[in-house]
Order: structure tokens, then sequence, then C-alpha cells
């Protein structure tokens, strides 16, 4: 037979509780599906034990390793700021030096010996006389001298020469490099290479020189014990021309190019200037 109850057979009748705990993993009477009893949105799970079955196992930060600092490329860029620095403070140093009056430059190179200081009279210029001609020092650096000047066009001369000519060339503005007859001959070869081919410039050599080599421009004289000796092209670079006393068109060409000490009074008279 059926039961009717109240509000129909589609009602569910009620459910009386008999006061025992719901059994495990089932949802206590009225709790909703899906509900674990936890509050809702905390994302905290219950039931669960830590280390059971590796579930709910607390995360493990992960170690981090210190590595030391890389100074390879610190001292790359040390090693390339030091440069810079030196080279722009060499390019400044040099244009300064540059900028110097050139009298004072030459005054700078260590053991040059500056007889327009010593001697003012020496130095005057435009002294020409005829014959063989004394000179109070020597490889004579100025003074009296004969019309006709040697070819300064970078000759290389393989015997010495007449002073009397020689001199009148550094008038023009020549610097004129003298060594001892004995210097060794890669020493020579190095002078020439310095010399050859290039205007205002001369070699030859000297007897009785005091040192191994010798070089004189009007007025200024420095003598020097070896061919690679730096103040050669120091001297080269600050006197030639600049020592002149006629200016710089005075020539160098048409002169005399014949060796020997006896000066050439028959030579035809150069022009002046």
């Amino acid at each position: 037979m059926s039961i009717s109850t109240p509000g129909g057979p589609e009602r569910r009748p009620n459910v009386v509780s008999t006061g025992k705990k719901p059994a495990a993993g089932r949802p206590a009477a009225g709790a909703k599906p899906g509900s674990t009893g936890a509050k809702a949105g905390s994302g905290k799970p219950t039931g669960t034990r830590p280390g059971a079955g590796g579930k709910g196992r607390k995360p493990i930060a992960p170690v981090k390793v210190s590595q030391g600092r890389s100074w390879g490329p610190i001292a790359l860029f040390v090693a390339v700021g030091v440069l810079a620095v030196a080279i722009i403070g060499y390019g400044a140093w040099a244009t300064f030096q540059g900028a110097k009056p050139w009298e004072d430059r030459a005054d700078a190179i260590e053991g040059i010996v500056n007889y327009r200081e010593k001697d003012k009279d020496l130095v005057a210029g435009g002294n020409h006389k005829t014959g063989p001609i004394t000179y109070t020092v020597l490889p004579p650096v100025a003074g009296p001298h004969n019309a006709a000047w040697q070819n300064c066009m970078g000759d290389v001369y393989p015997a010495q020469i007449a002073n009397e000519h020689a001199v009148h060339s550094l008038e023009h503005g020549t610097v004129w490099i003298t060594y001892r007859p004995d210097l060794p001959a890669d020493q020579v070869t190095k002078l020439a290479e310095k010399v050859r081919g290039k205007e205002k410039l001369m070699l030859s050599p000297f007897e009785g020189l005091d040192k191994p080599i010798s070089l004189q421009a009007w007025g200024y004289q420095l003598k020097v014990d070896n061919a690679d000796d730096g103040r050669i092209d120091e001297f080269i670079k600050t006197l030639k021309v600049n020592a002149s006393v006629e200016g710089p068109t005075a020539l160098c060409s048409q002169g005399i190019t014949a060796t020997g000490t006896t000066p050439r009074d028959d030579a035809p008279q150069m022009p002046q200037g």
C-alpha cells in the first residue's frame, strides 16, 4: 500500500538525525556538494598531513648560488680607458710643444749648444770671404763663408767637404750632419737614410771629431754617440729651415757638389736668396 505524504508524492520525506557522524568521505547532511568543510576561498586544504603521500608539502625555496664578479671585462674597460687618456694627453702635450717657438724647442734638446747666445757676432751672417777660413768651432756652425754654398738637396758626400761652402749652406737653413770616418758602416747607412734626397740636409765625414756624430745648424750644434739617438731627428725637425738667416726660400740647389777641404773661389757666383 502507498503512503501519502503532505504535499504529494513528489515531496521528499524529512530525514531524522540519528546523532551519528557521517561515514568518512561522505558529506554531512545538508552540506553542499563539493564542500570539504573548509571556508570558501581560503585555499587551505583540510584533512591533510604534511608528508602524507607527498601532498600538501611546503614548497622549497630555490637556493641562490652566489657567483663571483667577472673581472675580465672590467679590466679590459679600465685598460682601454687608461690608453685613451694617455693618447689624449700625449696629443695635448704634442700640440702644446708644437705651439712653442722653435727657439724654445731647440733649447729643450738635451746636449744642444746654442752659439747664438754664446757668440752673437759669430752668427751675424752675410759675411762672404775668399780663400781658407779659420773657424774656432769645429765643425763650424756659423761665421764668414765662401760666396758659393755646398749643394744641400739631401746630398750624401763620401768624403770631407770644404767648411767654407758648408757654412754658407747652414746660413740657408740646412742641417749638416758629420761623422767620424771610423764610424761603423751600418751607422753611416742609418744617417744616410735620414738625409738622402731631402732638401736642406747634407751628410759628410769629418776628421778629428771628439764624438762619433756631430750635427750643425746655423748657430747650433749637437754631438751624439750613435745614429740611433732620437735627438738627431728632433734636431732636424726643429732646426731645418727654421735656423736660416735668409728665409725659407734660400736655395740649396745649384751649389758645389765636389768634395775636398779647399774652397773653390773660381766657382761661378751663385744667386743670393
